[in-house]
Order: C-alpha cells, then structure tokens, then sequence
C-alpha cells in the first residue's frame, strides 16, 4: 500500500510494482497528465513530486509513500484559475493544449524557485517539453507575464 498525497488530498493505493505514476493516475481517473511518449522524452506527463517537476510515465507509483504530488488538475478550477493558467490563455500559448499541462507543472516548479525569471530562464525551464504547434514564443510570453501577475499580487 502506498500513501501519498495528491493535489492536497491523501491517497492510499495498492498499485502493481512496475506501474508509473501516469499509469496510476489515468487508473484513479485523473485525466489531465498527458500520456505521450513512455521514455520522458516529451514532458506532456510532467508532474511535481515533493516540488519537482519529474516525467510521471518514469517515476515509480509504489515510489511515492510519503510525497506529494501534484499535476495539473490541482493548480486552479474554473471561474478560479491560477495565473499561470490566466496567462497562457490570455497570451493565446495554448495551441492543441496537449503539451500545456507539461509546461504548466515545469513552469510552476521555475516560478516557485525563481519568481522573477529572465526569457533564458523560462526557456530553460521549459526546454523539457516538447511542442510541435506554438514554437514556444506564447508559452515564454504566457509563463512571464505570469510571473508579473504573481510579483503584482505580492504586492
């Protein structure tokens, strides 16, 4: 039996030894982590354990007792979204939206150490997730006007 706590909540399953991260959470019905490429290559299943943003189709479900976990059904809900999420819709940086939890959570994770990152920052942060429709230009636009909101709020 593994407990972790996910999006705030406790969870306590009893999972097959070799199942991932991603595979327990489409089990459990959490739809939003992307399932792409099974080698963590792409980022579209980035997720963040206990802060870090790590590939949830390579992270061990049975590895997580005692962690927490977040994806991105936990950032904000409708009519009350996060303002990483505000940005990337009012910037227009969700194109087919499949990549856009991945970067989401890595964009999260970057905010959260570094408030007020540079454009290199951000590209950095971001180069673990592959996008084939926006050319990353929204998304770094989307993930720094972000950080402004957040810094505004702060205030």
């Amino acid at each position: 039996m593994t407990e972790f706590h996910l999006n705030g909540q406790l969870v306590r399953v009893d999972s097959p030894v070799n199942w991932s991260l991603l595979r327990l959470l489409r089990e459990q019905r959490w739809w939003g982590t992307k399932h792409g490429c099974e080698g963590g290559e792409c980022g579209a299943c980035a997720v963040l354990v206990d802060g870090r943003a790590v590939p949830s189709c390579l992270t061990l479900a049975h590895s997580l007792h005692g962690k927490r976990v977040e994806t991105v059904e936990g950032l904000g809900k409708p009519g009350d979204l996060h303002p990483l999420q505000e940005a990337f819709v009012d910037v227009g940086a969700i194109q087919c939206g499949y990549c856009t939890p991945g970067m989401l959570m890595a964009s999260l994770e970057l905010l959260r150490r570094i408030p007020d990152p540079t454009e290199a920052d951000v590209r950095d942060a971001l180069t673990g997730t592959l996008c084939r429709c926006t050319g990353y230009v929204k998304p770094v636009e989307a993930v720094l006007l972000a950080a402004q909101k957040m810094q505004e709020e702060l205030s």
